[in-house]
Parts: structure tokens; C-alpha cells; sequence
């Protein structure tokens, strides 16, 4: 029994096993390429490979190491509409074209599609080819000149072929078709071109009826005039009366081969005007398609002109929006600063006046709260220095030298001059009593005051 159990599942493992492998077995469509990506070995030169392409054929894919995803082989049509291109005779065309472009199955190429579009919709391959289709385009353009282009298509499909592909290649995409639907240009040139092929046709077809019709006149007529000729000697032989009619029909025949060779003449010259006149026409077509494009040059030109003085414009109010900001930055900076220091400058004077006050009420307090108390000890601090200020208003007064001429006497200028000096110095007891305080007995008393002057003695 135990025997049977192990074969069966040995059995169902070797299905599994069967069915994992059938499951990772995947087979590549020809409209595809199958892209393994993942662990898929190195190349050559020992790095690791991106991605592996397989396009018909199949692959076993290895579970949890590697993946696989399709890109579509279908052809993408791509409408370009250039506009506004500009050839090498600076003039401006349009080039509407279609273009028709797919994954490559070249095996470089198709690698690099698979490093550069797997993952991509359709729409973002169609506007990746597009911005590649316009460029090389444009540089197609302005290496040919306009006649080169509208005349021999086939050399411009060739440059377009080539510079287009080899730059599709780098994506993985490959160019399969070229459709240049139509080629027009704003200055009319291509227009007049046209026109201008078209009257010479014109005039070649008229000339050339106009020549086979003359070739026929002329053989028809000098044939009837050997036919006359011939008969008229034949009858002359008969005839003398024959021959005087010949003669005259001779005569005749002069005066009709006179008016034709007029009329001859008259459509000759009327063919020289006409195809002067077709000259005169082309002429004047290609005299209209310079002007159109001197026009168009010089409006070039004055849009270049107004394009850099309107940029100057911009630049300068650009510059000048710029410093006016830096100043009135600077300026804000400056009124902040001053802000700050007046500010700092008023917080250290409330600290000072706040000190100060703290100080006087301290001195209030030992002054017993009387505030005139409180004055008289301030100032009792101050008097020595009050003293010293008074004592130095006069200590520096320089006298060298000083004459006097006077008698000598009492009451004379010297002795109030004297005087007077001395009485610049307040005394110190008049100090105390400015302070409303008394000036203690050992540095001196008080002078008394004067007598009252005595009363006269009634007689």
C-alpha cells in the first residue's frame, strides 16, 4: 500500500512538472517579437544582456527569473504636417507627408526597440517617431533648394529615406514608407514655377500646330502648282488660246501665292508675338514672386528687429523692477535696524529711569518718607562735588601780569578788584543754607546779621 501511495505521487509530481514546463513553453507570433527580459545571460564582452528578442520560433521561460512581453509588428502610419520649413534660398514651404514606420526585425535594431519602446502605447511611439520625423525633415529641407524639391522627388524621398531611418534605427523602428502628398510655400515661388512650366507647354503645343499647319499649306500649294504647270504645257501644245489662258491663270496663280505668302507671313509674326507675349507673362510672374519674397524678407527682417527691442524692453524693466526691490529690501533693513537701536536705546533708558527711581525711593525711605529730607541728603552727597566745581571755575584763570594805578587809598579800584574776586568763591555757609541744611560749628559760624540802624534821637 505504502508502495502504491509513493508511486502516485511520483506520478502526479512528474505531470506537474510536465504541465509547469508546457505552461512556461511559450511560442512567438510572426506579427510579434517576444521580448525576454530578466536572466537572460551576458553578452559578449561579459556584461549582462537587457533583454532577448525572438521573433518567430519559441522560448522556455524560466518561472521567477525571467518575464516575457510582445511588441506589435503592425505597420504605424504617422501624419507629419510641416509647416513653415525653411529651404536653403531662406524660403519657407510647407511639406504635409504620411509616413509609415514599424518595429524592426533586424537582430541589433530589434534590441534596441526592446530597451527603448517595451512598455510603450501607440500613441507615445507615434509622438516619439514624429518629433524624429520632424527634425530630419527640417534639416532635409534647408540643405535643397525649392526646385530641387518640387522637381525631383525622388532624390528628396531618397535623402528623406535615409536620414529618416538611420535615425529611426536607434529606437528600433524602420521606415517602410514615404507619401509627400503636396509642397506649398507662403511667397507663392512654387505657384509661379508652375505657371510658368504651363505657358511654355502652352506655347511649344500652338507653336508646333502652327508649324505643321504652314508645312501643310506650303506642300498642298506648290503640289497644285506643279499640277497646273504640267497641264498647261500639255495644252500649250495644242493650243495658242490655251496658252494666253495659262498665262493668265500663271498670272493669277502669282497674285494668289503673293497673298499667301502674306498671310504666311502675317502668321508668322503673329506667332513671334504670341510667344513674346508668353515670355512677357513668365516674366512677370517671376518679377511678382521676388517682390512676394523681398516682401517677406523685409518683414522678417522688421519682426527680428521688433523681437530684440521688445526682449531690451523686457530686460531693462526687468532690471530695473530688480534694483528697485534691492532697495527697498535695503531700505527696510535700514529702518529695521534703526528700529532696533532706538528701541534697545529706549529699553536701556526705562532701565536707567527705572534705577533711578528705585534709588529715590530707597532714599525716601531712609529719609523717614520726608521728601525734603530726602532732597537735603542728596544734596549733603553732592556738596563736596558742588564745592569743586565752584573752586575750579576760577582756579584755571591765568593772570600773568596786572597793573594797577590807583592812589592806594580806600574804596580804590585795586582793593574792589580784590574783593570782588573774592566774592566769586559763595562761601560755604551760604551752600548749606541754599540746601536748607546749618553748617556745623567747627567749620565756622554763621555771620550775624547786621544792627538795625539806630533810631535818630528826637532833638
Amino acid at each position: 500500500m505504502e508502495w502504491l501511495i509513493l508511486i502516485c505521487v511520483i506520478v502526479v509530481l512528474a505531470l506537474s512538472t510536465v504541465a509547469l514546463i508546457i505552461s512556461r513553453y511559450r511560442k512567438c507570433p510572426s506579427d510579434k517579437v517576444m521580448v525576454i527580459y530578466g536572466k537572460v545571460g551576458t553578452n559578449s564582452d561579459g556584461s549582462s544582456r537587457s533583454a532577448k528578442c525572438i521573433h518567430g520560433g519559441a522560448a522556455f521561460i524560466w518561472p521567477v527569473i525571467q518575464d516575457y512581453a510582445y511588441l506589435d509588428l503592425t505597420p504605424i502610419s504617422i501624419s507629419v504636417d510641416l509647416k513653415n520649413a525653411l529651404s536653403r534660398q531662406n524660403i519657407r514651404i510647407d511639406v504635409p507627408s504620411r509616413f509609415t514606420v514599424g518595429i524592426s526585425t533586424e537582430p541589433g535594431i530589434m534590441q534596441n526597440a526592446a530597451e527603448r519602446l517595451l512598455g510603450l502605447k501607440l500613441n507615445e511611439i507615434q509622438e516619439l517617431a514624429r518629433d524624429i520625423i520632424f527634425g530630419q525633415l527640417r534639416l532635409i529641407i534647408a540643405t535643397m533648394d525649392i526646385e530641387e524639391i518640387n522637381t525631383d522627388r525622388d532624390k528628396f524621398l531618397l535623402a528623406v529615406s535615409r536620414n529618416v531611418e538611420s535615425e529611426l534605427k536607434k529606437i528600433g523602428l524602420r521606415l517602410i514608407n514615404v507619401n509627400v502628398t503636396d509642397i506649398s510655400d507662403e511667397s507663392g515661388y512654387i505657384s509661379a514655377l508652375g505657371k510658368e512650366a504651363a505657358a511654355k507647354a502652352i506655347n511649344d503645343a500652338k507653336r508646333s500646330v502652327a508649324e505643321k499647319e504652314r508645312d501643310g499649306s506650303i506642300g498642298q500649294a506648290n503640289a497644285q502648282r506643279d499640277q497646273r504647270i504640267q497641264v498647261s504645257e500639255a495644252n500649250s501644245l495644242a493650243i495658242t488660246g490655251e496658252n494666253e489662258a495659262q498665262i493668265t491663270i500663271a498670272k493669277s496663280n502669282a497674285v494668289r501665292r503673293e497673298q499667301e505668302a502674306e498671310a504666311l507671313r502675317r502668321a508668322t509674326a503673329a506667332e513671334k508675338i504670341q510667344e513674346a507675349k508668353a515670355l512677357e507673362d513668365a516674366y512677370g510672374a517671376e518679377k511678382e514672386a521676388e517682390l512676394a519674397r523681398a516682401a517677406r524678407e523685409q518683414a522678417t527682417l522688421e519682426a527680428d528687429v521688433l523681437v530684440k527691442a521688445e526682449i531690451d524692453k523686457r530686460q531693462r524693466e526687468i532690471a530695473a523692477a530688480a534694483e528697485a526691490e534691492q532697495a527697498r529690501i535695503k531700505a527696510k533693513g535700514e529702518a529695521d535696524a534703526i528700529y532696533a537701536k532706538m528701541e534697545a536705546e529706549a529699553r536701556g533708558m526705562q532701565e536707567i529711569l527705572t534705577k533711578q527711581a528705585e534709588g529715590f525711593e530707597k532714599i525716601v525711605s531712609a529719609a523717614g518718607g520726608s521728601a525734603a529730607d530726602a532732597l537735603r541728603l542728596m544734596l549733603a552727597d553732592k556738596m563736596e562735588e558742588l564745592m569743586r566745581i565752584q573752586v575750579d571755575a576760577i582756579k584755571n584763570i591765568k593772570i600773568d601780569k596786572v597793573t594797577v594805578w590807583d592812589s592806594g587809598k580806600e574804596g580804590s579800584s585795586t582793593a574792589n578788584f580784590i574783593s570782588n574776586m573774592a566774592k566769586a568763591v559763595p562761601p560755604m555757609s551760604e551752600l548749606f543754607d541754599m540746601a536748607g541744611m546749618k553748617l556745623p560749628e567747627y567749620l565756622g559760624k554763621e555771620k550775624a546779621e547786621a544792627p538795625a540802624e539806630a533810631a535818630p534821637q528826637p532833638e
